[in-house]
């Protein structure tokens, strides 16, 4: 993985600005002696916002930056002046961001959509003047409020790669082949286990100038809910497409066999990715005749789509691409966004974060009261 620019998880540490104090002012000038109490308010501390950019699609530009911190607000002043608020921090995310808490793992928020904005921490509000606690029987209060403390958190951010279809099938089933043959995607071929070690997105051009966005997940083993391989890693990859679309090599020794292993991984990982359309195609067609084909045929399963193509020889593979246009068209509610399950936290893998290297990590309360005086 050390050759790839391709990221998808990302721990990083945020945290939000503190509000500004309000100021405990009161009025003076020369001719208005006791002029009364006219502290303003103090500022909003900058949120730490995450915004979709479909023009990102990977974590990279966040993986050497540990540090999320948004600006504090500043105090207010006399005359009921306001302190300005804290500078916000925009983190840019490509489209399929999922963040969890890093320490409970609890899902936090998502974001799916280009220009999409999600308030991940509130910045703290500013405190009060003093003008705001005039009254009849106060008329000097000498006394405004602090401005809220600021928020922090450390999140993980965990990319789930976005396409109409995903390719699911074992190892050197075909899956990055056909993406090389339909896209203009340059994927890994080899014929050893485990080529792909990332998943890639081609855009597959149709007729009439329609195209659709297809992604080759790596290879997934029996076990790869549990640990095994490195499914269990990029299986999350596959609750982001519309259609999944099984592949599965014509050579196997059972084709049922390995669909229904395939399916099993995926209950076990999510059990709502069974919700999913699914289309079932047999690739490396072409060593196989007429003969074996339909004696194939007969073993598939009927309540799913079922075709045959090679992308050695291209046969079969217009009738896919109809297929799955077909299924792409078709009015049905799809499960793009599905329950996200807490994140299993595994403290071998935690990084550690040097708090101390942030400057002005505790915030200091001692002399909030003569801020705007």
């Amino acid at each position: 993985m050390a050759e790839t620019n391709f990221v998808d998880y990302v721990k990083i540490y945020c945290r939000s600005g503190k509000g500004g104090a309000g100021s405990a002012h009161l009025h003076r000038e020369k001719y208005t002696p006791k002029g009364g109490p006219d502290g303003g308010d103090g500022g909003r501390g900058g949120h730490v916002i995450l915004r979709g950019n479909k023009d990102y699609w990977t974590l990279i530009h966040l993986k050497y930056e540990k540090h999320v911190l948004a600006g504090n607000g500043e105090s207010g002043g006399q005359s009921r002046s306001f302190g300005a608020d804290g500078e916000d921090k925009i983190i840019e995310v490509p489209c399929g961001t999922v963040v969890y808490d890093a320490e409970s793992g609890e899902f936090l928020c998502d974001v799916t959509e280009d220009k999409q904005e999600v308030i991940l921490l509130k910045g703290g509000r500013g405190g009060l003047g003093n003008w705001h606690f005039r009254s009849a029987t106060n008329q000097t209060p000498r006394f405004a409020q602090p401005g809220e403390p600021a928020i922090e958190k450390t999140v993980i951010l965990e990319l789930k790669v976005l396409a109409d279809v995903g390719l699911v099938g074992f190892p050197n089933a075909g899956k990055s082949t056909l993406l090389s043959v339909v896209s203009a995607a340059k994927p890994k071929i080899a014929n050893y286990p485990f080529t792909t070690l990332e998943p890639n997105l081609g855009i597959v051009a149709y007729r009439d100038q329609k195209s659709f966005a297809m992604a080759d997940i790596p290879g997934i083993i029996e076990g790869a809910s549990e640990g095994k391989g490195i499914g269990l890693r990029f299986l999350r990859h596959i609750e982001r497409n519309a259609i999944l679309l099984f592949l599965i090599p014509a050579d196997s020794e059972d084709v049922m066999k390995e669909y229904n292993v395939l399916l099993n991984e995926l209950e076990q990982y999510n059990s709502e990715l069974l919700k999913k359309q699914r289309i079932l195609a047999i690739s490396k067609s072409d060593m196989l005749d007429e003969e074996l084909i339909e004696e194939i045929k007969q073993t598939l399963p009927k309540d799913i789509p079922t075709t045959f193509f090679s992308s050695v020889t291209g046969d079969g593979l217009t009738e896919l691409k109809d297929l799955i246009w077909e299924e792409l068209s078709k009015d049905v509610d799809r499960h793009m966004t599905l329950t996200h399950r807490p994140m299993e936290m595994d403290d071998s893998d935690d990084e550690e974060f040097d708090v101390d290297e942030v400057d002005d990590i505790e915030i200091d309360w001692e002399d909030e009261e003569d801020n705007g005086k």
